[in-house]
């Protein structure tokens, strides 16, 4: 009956429940501009427009990208790192779930002593006494939550799970922009290799008519030279494309856990055009990037964690009991008269301690104060990186259109030059001129193709991809019962 009053006493403690101390967590307002300056073909999203949920990257529809996301999302190491995080996470707020349940343990012991015959105990001269002791207690500690310490604690304990959460979603955006902003430029620099070796090939049939020329005494050997020192020069370029190449496939081996020396991505000239993104109304940002909720997240944390520095102004009731056994012979240990218990409590009201409260909570104000201009930047440097993506897009399809012309003028300017030089009405200087001029613009314009496909990569980032707030909301850990009987 006694071990069943204990018990029914512990029980009863944990139906103890009093008032939450300390603010409650409001997500406090950002200045957020009504629409964005969206110039054509980019636009705001309709119902049923959407980016591919949980694979973003299928927006541009390159099924070798998608397989190198892929390969990325299964073997990337820092997507691993973050993916271990969550778990450690998600373990801490189980550490704290536990603060909502009685801590009990037991601690059997023997000893044997030999007691002075003059031991103060004894009125008149004694003894010595020599003595074996068994025990084996029992004993339960009870802290009530009474003003929601441990409820704050649990509290912040679930805001941070959410928040490493939202930040594992971030690393896996951020690592997948990479790759697919790795993989245009490596596309692109193939494109570009293939306008050098083209020219090449142009300015090896120039050296040819000169040489044929110079042969039959039409030419000079300055020509025969200039074009020679020509065609190294761009020779030269071919290798340095190739090294460059060299290095964003190196790049791709390593975001998606290959060894960069057993790695090789195939030869294939980009000819991906950007396409239409739909955007969302500003406010979307809110919810659709993983940065900005971490930061939102770390903010109902700092606000729990005021919850509990506030706590720490309130009294602390410890409720303890004790039961077992207790006796000299091991043999009569586990019987009725050798049973002993007790049951007690403690309440202690801080009085004062040289202000270590008023200072944990002024503290704990001043961190969550921090948190909130965090997230404040955090949206509106979200706000800029959109801006930034549009923006970039517009102007780089306009030079884009511009320079589609400029090549199309080098190009015909090589044929009067060239038409000029074999007429004599001209030296072979403007031959030359005219080669190089063609090859700068139709590099520059190849160049503006990645640039295109690369600023679509960002511009996806910046919207947040294919993720939601709602990814991190049942990230959440729950007292069970179970735990009461769990070490």
């Amino acid at each position: 009956m006694k071990w069943l009053t204990l018990a029914a006493s512990v029980a009863v403690s944990g139906l103890l429940t009093g008032c939450v101390v300390g603010p409650n967590y409001k997500r406090p307002p950002v200045q957020t501009p009504t629409a964005y300056k969206t110039p054509d073909p980019w636009r705001e999203a309709a119902p049923k427009d959407s980016i591919p949920k949980g694979a973003w990257w299928e927006v541009f529809n390159d099924a070798e990208l998608s397989a190198y996301e892929q390969q990325l999302l299964n073997a990337n190491q820092s997507l691993v790192a973050a993916k271990e995080r969550l778990e450690e996470a998600r373990a801490l707020a189980r550490v704290t779930s536990a603060g909502f349940f009685p801590q009990g343990s037991v601690d059997p012991n023997a000893s044997r002593n030999r007691y002075s015959g003059r031991r103060p105990e004894v009125v008149t001269l004694g003894n010595p006494l020599t003595q074996s002791t068994y025990e084996i207690p029992f004993l339960v500690n009870y802290e009530p939550d009474l003003f929601g310490k441990v409820r704050r604690n649990m509290e912040a304990a679930n805001a941070n799970l959410q928040s490493t959460a939202a930040d594992m979603y971030n690393v896996d955006l951020v690592l997948t922009a990479e790759l697919a902003a790795d993989y245009f430029s490596l596309r692109e620099l193939d494109a570009e290799t293939q306008v050098v070796q083209e020219s090449v090939t142009i300015q090896q049939k120039g050296l040819q008519l000169v040489e044929d020329r110079h042969n039959g005494g039409v030419a000079s050997g300055l020509d025969l030279a200039q074009q020679q020192t020509l065609l190294d020069s761009t020779v030269t370029q071919v290798y340095l494309v190739q090294q460059q190449r060299q290095q964003y496939e190196h790049a791709i081996a390593v975001l998606t856990g290959n060894p960069a020396a057993s790695f090789t991505v195939p030869v294939r000239p980009l000819n991906t055009k950007p396409a239409p993104v739909p955007l969302g109304v500003p406010s979307d940002l809110l919810e659709r990037r993983p940065d900005i909720a971490t930061a939102e997240r770390q903010m109902a944390y700092q606000n729990a964690l005021v919850g509990v520095a506030t706590a720490a102004f309130y009294p602390q009731l410890t409720l303890t009991g004790t039961g077992g056994y207790q006796s000299t012979s091991i043999t009569s240990l586990l019987t009725s008269p050798n049973a002993i218990w007790s049951l007690g409590g403690d309440l202690l009201q801080p009085i004062f301690n040289g202000g270590r409260n008023r200072a944990n909570l002024a503290a704990a104000k001043h961190t969550y104060d921090e948190s909130v201009a965090n997230y404040r930047e955090s949206v509106l440097v979200a706000f800029q990186q959109v801006e930034d993506g549009l923006t970039g897009l517009n102007e780089l399809a306009q030079a884009a259109g511009t320079q589609n012309a400029a090549v199309s003028d080098a190009r015909r300017a090589l044929e009067i030059a060239n038409n000029r030089y074999v007429g004599g009405v001209t030296s072979y200087l403007d031959v030359i001129t005219a080669q190089s001029t063609l090859l700068s613009n139709q590099r520059l314009l190849t160049q503006l193709s990645g640039q295109q496909m690369v600023t679509e990569v960002y511009l996806v980032k910046a919207l947040g991809g294919s993720w939601d707030a709602s990814q991190i909301q049942n990230e959440q850990v729950h007292p069970k019962a179970i735990q009461a009987i769990q070490q």
